[in-house]
């Protein structure tokens, strides 16, 4: 199923138009953000607004059809990082060279924390 225009507006809106992941800028990006499925359509995940995320491509590749991921720490599965459920600065910083993004928590990011 497509993600119709008002459903896309309402959820750029909604995350005011950053990554819901990485917090990068879509009007600094080359390319539109996509619209992201937090629990993925191949595990039963709806379309429903409460289920979607804007995700810079690169953040949505990576994310693929995960939910989990391991702490780089303790070697555990942990859950990604769910914009619906938990806030981003609970669990991440930038570096002040706003280069890396950091993990202050065993929440991962669904991209490889650069």
């Amino acid at each position: 199923m497509t993600i119709n225009d008002a459903t896309r507006k309402l959820v750029q809106s909604r995350a005011k138009y950053l990554c819901e992941y990485c917090h990068s800028s879509e009007e600094a990006s080359a390319a539109q953000f996509e619209i992201d499925h937090i629990i993925p359509r191949s595990f039963k995940g709806s379309d429903a607004p409460e289920n979607l995320a804007l995700a810079c491509q690169r953040c949505n590749s990576y994310r693929y059809n995960f939910t989990t991921g391991m702490d780089s720490v303790t070697q555990e599965t942990v859950p990604l990082f769910n914009p619906r459920q938990q806030s981003w600065s609970e669990h991440f910083i930038w570096t002040t060279d706003r280069l890396k993004i950091v993990g202050v928590t065993a929440i991962v990011a669904q991209r490889a924390i650069a």
